[in-house]
This record gives C-alpha cells, structure tokens and sequence, in this order.
C-alpha cells in the first residue's frame, strides 16, 4: 500500500512544452484517471513516473523521491504498461509475464519457483493460460496487450500505471482486465494511475478523473464533475450526450450531426 505525489512535474521536448507543472496526489488505494484529447500530456505524466523521460519536479512513492532509487527498487514501487510495448516475437507468453519478476532476481539469480508460482496465477486470472507456451510473434494485438497487463500484475509493485490499457481490447477483455485492477485495487491497496480515451469506462473505474489540454489540467473531481457535455464539448471539440444513471454511472455518447 502506497501513495503516489507528484509536485510540479512538468515535461519539456526540445522548447516544446508537452506538460505544464503538474500536482497531485493518488492515495494508497486509489485510482487515478488522466483524460484528454491526443497531445493532452497523459503519456507524459506515466513516462515521465516510470523513469523513461527526464522531468523538472518532484515524483515520490511514500514521501520518498523516485529520482534517488535504483532502478531496480523503482521496479518494485512502479510497474508500468505502456501504450505500444516493444514484445520479442520468439519470446513465450509465460517467458513474457516472467520477466514481470526480474525486479526480485538477484544478478546471477534465477527465478523461484515463487516467481513462476506467481506467474501462473496472473494467467489464470486473466484467463491467459492457452498462450503461456505460444510465441508472442503469433498472438493478436489484443492478446499481446493482455499478456503485456499480466506482465505488470506478476511484478507486484504497489504502484500501477496504465497507458491506454485496453485499446486494444474487445469490450469482454476490457472488463476482464480492469475488473481484475480494480479488485487488486480494493483487496490490495494497489495504487493506479492511468490514461484512458473511453471517458465512459474511466467515469466507470477510476475514483478521480483529472482533464489535460495541452499539457495543463483544466478540470478535475468525480466522473459526474468533470464528465459534463459542455466540458468535453469545449476541450476535445466532440459534441456529446452525457447520462447519468441511476447507479453514479456517468455513459458519454457521441452525438451525430445531422447533414443539412
């Protein structure tokens, strides 16, 4: 169980600013959701947490900074599932998710029967276990990204980041796996930060939405807050019907324009 702050974190490429200083802070246990149109700085704030982009500000797991971990232990706070991973096509499914546990193996080490034990188990739970020996070149795009969601449950870091993480998904996939983020969430305390496009399954999954345009947070609260057709009217340029249904569940619906 852990708590995610981010204090004035902001990206620059070149002399473009891809996102302005940025603060939050996800609670031990919450999740976190970062909409927005394309260009939003969503992908920033993850790449930049996962350590693979420079940032100005400060990130921190516990009070602590990730910029003074090792890159080892910042793998055992942050996993990360990015929008496009790079997957060797010779590689097996379960050789895949195992690498979820190279945090825990020392140099030289090989892994536990714990480590595999672990593995197993995050297959079975994402209903994987037909792909554990088949080659990665050979899956789909959505059974890819699957296998990649199931790589970062089996690193059992208490931080979880999502980039997109069912875009590539039928919708029975999609409930499956964030069903299953949601309930390591409530059972756990995982900890979740994701960027999502489908505004109705963020609204559905995430405590909190934070809206981005052009790298600056514009609106942030609960799904019914944040979820209003003028708001996304406004800053993705959409016109859209909202409902609000009897159970808290905020649906956004593209409205279609009518030819003259």
């Amino acid at each position: 169980m852990s708590s995610l702050t981010l204090d004035n974190v902001s990206v620059s490429y070149e002399r473009r600013v891809a996102l302005a200083p940025f603060t939050t802070e996800v609670r031990s246990g919450e999740w976190l959701c970062l909409i927005g149109p394309n260009g939003a700085g969503k992908s920033s704030i993850l790449r930049a947490i996962a350590g693979l982009i420079p940032h100005a500000g400060v990130i921190s797991v516990d009070g602590a900074p990730l910029s003074i971990r090792s890159s080892k232990r910042r793998a055992t706070l942050v996993a990360y599932v990015p929008q496009s991973p790079v997957m060797p096509d010779d590689m097996t499914g379960s050789e895949y998710v195992l690498l979820g546990r190279s945090p825990y193996v020392s140099y030289f080490g090989h892994e536990s029967r714990q480590d595999r034990a672990m593995v197993d188990n995050v297959l079975e739970r994402l209903d994987l276990h037909e792909f554990a020996d088949r080659k990665l070149g050979t899956l789909s795009g959505g059974e890819r990204q699957r296998l990649v969601i199931a790589r970062a449950l089996a690193q059992e870091a208490p931080v979880l980041l999502l980039d997109e993480p069912t875009s590539a998904l039928d919708i029975g996939h999609q409930q499956q796996a964030l069903e299953l983020v949601d309930r390591l969430r409530c059972e756990h305390g995982l900890t979740v930060l994701s960027a999502m496009h489908d505004l109705t399954l963020a609204g559905l999954y995430a405590d909190r939405l934070a809206l981005l345009h052009e790298g600056h947070l514009v609106s942030s609260g609960s799904a019914s807050h944040v979820l209003r057709a003028e708001t996304l009217s406004e800053f993705y340029g959409a016109s859209v019907t909202v409902h609000r249904q009897d159970d808290g569940t905020v649906v956004v619906v593209p409205r279609r324009t009518p030819y003259a």
